[in-house]
């Protein structure tokens, strides 16, 4: 098995959960393809006594048919007992198995997909419920963990469960895609040896998702991984992007129309104009459906500065869903090569500072290491600024701020570039301008620092000193 690449805090409280002497119930939810299975198995493998997966739009009866055949093939049977009638049933079986060893040892039932176990009129989450409070609550030796993809799913009806399961969840993990360091460190553990820039252009088409870093070959350039899995006819990140949805909504098309909203709307759209855009409902169903998308990981809301929650703006967070509807989907051309020739085009420099910034924004933990401040208590925010009908001069947005508690604001911008990024004259004017701008408009009286986070750092020029006072590169946010 290959090593466990970051997921510190998440193994120790799964290991937290062996030393326990009391019954766990054990949630663990993200985004498809994160590497929840991995971890499991990781870290219990030892104490696994059934491992037992839910089936995508399987019916009630092939879910149960799998169930039996599973229980059968670790018991060794060789004749076969019936099909559970029910979940109650099949929920029976499992305990007449468990009960001699729980009485040896701690012993983990890991259920994967767990949502797709829960079809229509199945009764699952009512049986498991009582299987759960009736019987497993007092089984000392035991861990039940449950895993799933429909992160928004396992949070509703699992962790924030009002009836049966209410309070019943001992340890929760949501799993996130890799940082950058992390995804270096999986990159290097598979002998794939890529300088931080390629590593970036990596991240920027695939995030830190582990099952598609999987598929990088060693010896090859980062254009050279996407042109063949993202444009061969077998690359495994041509045709995903639908699958990956449908596998975890119900109404994956009114989520899909969400993202493409926002991928046209890079500066983000707030609730109301995310069901104008969509032409959603304006009721629950609307916020439930930004709260799936969320959970699992796709977009970001993010507080505007001075504001609240119901002023929140929604982005595209999802590195893959980004580079897939500018480049993968409607696009004639195909086959090897293909991405070579796109990478070329000038619409290849402004998406790339859109897919750069967006990993700036995943990264400000290691920009505060950088900065010197992350012993300061923060708060991290966006901003802009739109004209009214009888206002004078520009807009201005600012992507990141972070407001400090030593009276100072951190003003980052975010470049990508394959060389040094040079400021002129133009440049310097806006930044001012942008500065200016949102002093008068806030009224704060704390130090603004303008913070340029790039690639390869800022070229000194007659225009970088005293404007820009802190100068981060992606050597910083790799550590």
């Amino acid at each position: 098995m290959k090593p466990l690449i970051g997921r510190k805090e998440e193994k120790k409280i799964l290991e937290k959960a062996l030393a326990s002497d009391e019954a766990e119930l054990i949630a663990v939810f993200g985004r498809r393809r994160v590497g929840k299975t991995f971890l499991i198995r990781e870290v219990f493998n030892s104490n696994m006594i059934l491992e037992f997966s839910g089936v995508h739009n399987a019916t009630l009866k092939e879910q149960l048919g799998n169930f039996r055949n599973r229980l059968a093939e670790i018991m060794k049977q060789e004749i076969l007992p019936d099909v559970p009638v029910g979940w109650t049933e099949a929920f029976e079986m499992l305990k007449k198995y468990s009960e001699p060893l729980l009485k040896k040892e701690k012993c983990v039932i890991f259920l994967d997909e767990f949502p797709w176990l829960n079809t229509p009129k199945s009764g699952f989450l009512s049986a498991f419920e009582y299987f759960w409070n009736s019987w497993g609550t007092k089984q000392d030796n035991l861990i039940l963990t449950i895993c799933g993809s429909a992160a928004s799913w396992m949070i509703q009806k699992v962790v924030n469960n009002k009836g049966g399961l209410h309070n019943r969840i001992t340890k929760k993990i949501r799993l996130l895609p890799f940082t950058l360091a992390e995804t270096k460190e999986y990159l290097e553990s598979r002998d794939v040896k890529l300088e931080l820039y390629q590593i970036v252009l990596l991240y920027m088409v695939m995030g830190g998702i582990p099952h598609y870093l999987k598929e990088v070959e060693a010896g090859f350039s980062a254009a050279q991984n996407i042109d063949k899995l993202c444009f061969t006819k077998d690359g495994i990140l041509k045709n995903e992007f639908d699958n990956l949805y449908q596998s975890l909504f119900a109404e994956a098309d009114k989520h899909i129309a969400v993202v493409k909203a926002l991928n046209n709307t890079p500066m983000g759209l707030t609730r109301k104009e995310i069901i104008a855009a969509c032409g959603l409902s304006s009721g629950g169903r609307a916020t439930l459906l930004l709260d799936e998308l969320i959970e699992s990981g796709f977009i970001t809301s993010y507080i505007p500065y001075e504001k609240n929650v119901r002023d929140n703006i929604y982005k595209l967070s999802d590195e893959y869903s980004r580079f897939y509807l500018k480049y993968i989907d409607n696009v004639r051309a195909t086959g090897t090569g293909t991405w070579m020739k796109l990478s070329t085009q000038p619409t290849w420099k402004s998406w790339s500072g859109l897919a750069f910034e967006s990993i700036c924004l995943k990264h400000i933990t290691e920009i505060k290491v950088a900065l010197g401040i992350s012993g300061v208590y923060t708060e991290e925010s966006i901003w802009r600024n739109v004209p009214g009908k009888d206002e004078c001069g520009t807009g201005a947005q600012i992507d990141l701020l972070i407001d400090r508690n030593d009276f100072c604001i951190s003003i980052c911008e975010m470049k990508f570039s394959s060389a040094e990024f040079s400021i002129d004259k133009a440049y310097s004017i806006e930044l001012k301008n942008k500065l200016d701008i949102f002093q008068q408009k806030t009224k704060t009286r704390k130090t603004l620092f303008l913070v340029m986070v790039t690639t390869f750092g800022v070229k000194q020029n007659m225009y970088k000193p005293g404007l820009v006072q802190n100068d981060i590169i992606l050597e910083d946010l790799f550590k």
